[in-house]
């Protein structure tokens, strides 16, 4: 179990360094996260942009003599640089620098050197709340719109083995709608009965899910039995499915704008995990981003002593 970002960060860098690849980095806040993350120990990175740019950057950040810089000063050239070297092995995780979004995004899925897995690309968002004891993720409040069924299962999919990656065995999960009876009419109450049946039948990674479920009795065991409803994940949901981008934006903008919430995210699904933080995420939250990504790719690694 994940307390906070403190302990996700101390865990990355027991598991080694991970190699960056950052897409047109001539970016102050992301290069001060990359040095960040370097000097925790967990991450080294390839910087891919102009060199003349770049390097100003990083000699007043006083990151010269541990970074590699290749240079390419046009930014979709660049981010398809960046994106070769993790396809090419260099590097285990993509970073979005100084680029447009959708730019950024056609590089990563470029049919030639992309990182395309045939998988559903989702987000997912990790949070630290005041008062609760352990790290709670989301998932998908930033790429998928109105997901059917199958694609649910899909995110779903992409947020367990996540999970996993990071040591939480057998994630506890909360398909979310607005109360636990299925009706016709809601549709997310029948997506989510649905998802809880396949977890039933075997149909998806070890996990636990209990669907369709109320936010309130998800995060409370008292809110369950005030309701009387029979819960074994109310109070320690670790994984919240929602039912729509619009859902899960609200709840993590509420998170931290008024519960003092701290945040990070990664892109899943592609063959590596893909940072691409907002240009409104503080440091924190972007150094937090890469040690989350770092974990995930780091997967297949033992924790060194």
């Amino acid at each position: 179990m994940l307390s906070n970002f403190i302990q996700t960060r101390t865990e990355a860098r027991k598991r080694g360094r991970v190699t960056l690849s950052v897409a047109v980095a001539q970016d102050v806040e992301v290069l001060t996260a990359v040095k960040d993350a370097y000097l925790e120990g967990f991450a080294d990175a390839i910087l891919v942009g102009d060199e003349n740019l770049i390097r100003p950057i990083c000699e007043r950040l006083e990151m010269t003599g541990y970074t590699e810089i290749i240079h390419e000063p046009d930014p979709d050239k660049a981010a398809l640089v960046a994106v070769e070297q993790v396809r090419h092995g260099e590097a285990e995780v993509l970073m979005k620098g100084l680029i447009n979004t959708g730019n950024f995004m056609k590089a990563a899925l470029n049919t030639e050197v992309g990182l395309r897995s045939g998988k559903i690309l989702s987000h997912l968002a990790a949070f630290e709340i005041p008062g609760e004891h352990k790290l709670v993720f989301h998932t998908d409040g930033g790429i998928n719109i109105a997901p059917t069924v199958d694609e649910k299962r899909q995110i779903l999919v992409n947020a367990v083995e996540a999970l996993h990656a990071l040591g939480i065995e057998q994630p506890k999960v909360a398909v979310l709608a607005a109360n636990e009876q299925v009706n016709p009419k809601m549709q997310a109450t029948v997506d989510a009965r649905a998802m809880q049946e396949m977890s039933e039948r075997g149909e998806l990674p070890a996990c636990l899910v209990e669907g369709p479920i109320a936010m309130d009795v998800a995060a409370s065991a008292e809110a369950a039995r005030h309701k009387g409803i029979q819960s074994t994940i109310s109070g320690d949901v670790d994984l919240f499915l929602v039912p729509s981008i619009e859902a899960g934006n609200l709840v993590g903008k509420t998170l931290v704008h008024y519960a003092g919430a701290k945040i990070a995210g990664v892109i899943l699904g592609a063959t590596h995990p893909i940072v691409m933080v907002s240009r409104s995420d503080n440091a924190e939250a972007k150094l937090n981003s890469i040690a989350l990504a770092c974990l995930i790719a780091n997967r297949k690694k033992p924790a060194k002593a």
